[in-house]
């Protein structure tokens, strides 16, 4: 799979950076990565979707080659310089069909633009989103207010995460079938320690500060729902079925609300896709070219 690298300076006032195919006339998929990912930790999925579609990866603020660019801007105004970026490159690619597909993260940023942009994508395909419930987000929302959202376990995990090792290998080594990595296969995790790490001074570190990541768990997407019940473009979301316990109970929340969209349970966890890339690819293709 052969990509390009492409960078567009933003209007928060720092640089966005990713990846993008050979415009060839194909449909074009643009695809938003979970936190503390980047685009072409993906690969093993992506490189198989690459035989129906040209792909344009946005790596979100502070992950992969994009800069961190200080505080975090927040989950809309990411969604929002996700759109910014792809208008400002997708004329290559011409008038072809373009599709949406995000994971976890991701995923959620990829409602918010099907919410806000119905005319920009034909179809979506939405993987693990973390769809926070009304309910979750009121917690949320409170705890933001009595300064309790730092002490989340997630946000906890996410500042104790070890970001530095003597090379790739022990990397790997040190990643391998542990919390969010049980259960990769060998060259998802692979393109992970390859795409998702640097190398620096003495070894190699996470391209995405842990302080990013907790950032971001820490944080919630404002007016989620509202979006959710603007999103006009068919979509399918596919969630595992060892994830979240909230997510399976949120995306039937959003089915039964919004006839665009339809839920699938599929083996797994949370990173389902990187546990069986080519029958997320095989399903995500299926959706999208509307073979089904």
């Amino acid at each position: 799979m052969q990509l390009i690298a492409w960078s567009h300076p933003c209007s928060a006032g720092f640089t966005l950076r990713g990846w993008r195919s050979e415009p060839s006339g194909k449909p074009l998929l643009h695809f938003l990565h979970g936190n503390g990912f980047c685009g072409r930790a993906y690969e093993p999925m992506l490189a198989r979707l690459a035989a129906d579609f040209d792909l344009w990866l946005c790596d979100v603020q502070g992950h992969g080659d994009s800069d961190h660019g200080g505080r975090f801007h927040g989950w809309n105004r990411s969604a929002e310089m996700a759109v910014e970026a792809f208008e400002a490159g997708r004329g290559i690619f011409g008038e072809v069909p373009r599709h949406a597909c995000g994971h976890s993260f991701g995923g959620v940023l990829s409602s918010l633009i099907l919410g806000r942009h119905p005319a920009l994508f034909r179809r979506a395909v939405l993987l693990d989103p973390v769809l926070f419930t009304p309910a979750m987000i009121g917690v949320m929302a409170l705890s933001e207010v009595l300064g309790l959202h730092e002490r989340r376990t997630m946000v906890q995990k996410a500042r104790a995460r070890r970001s530095q090792w003597p090379d790739r290998a022990a990397a790997y080594a040190g990643l391998q079938g542990r919390g969010i990595f049980r259960g990769w296969s060998d060259e998802a995790l692979w393109a992970y320690v390859e795409n998702a790490i640097k190398t620096v001074e003495g070894g190699v570190e996470l391209k995405c500060r842990p302080s990013r990541e907790a950032e971001i768990f820490s944080s919630f997407p404002k007016r989620l729902w509202p979006s959710l019940a603007k999103v006009v473009t068919p979509s399918l979301v596919l969630f595992g079925e060892q994830t979240y316990p909230f997510v399976p109970k949120a995306v039937a929340r959003w089915c039964a609300q919004n006839d665009h969209v339809s839920g699938q349970c599929v083996a797994g966890g949370h990173c389902f896709m990187q546990e069986y890339p080519e029958d997320s690819a095989e399903r995500v293709a299926r959706f999208l070219l509307a073979h089904e």
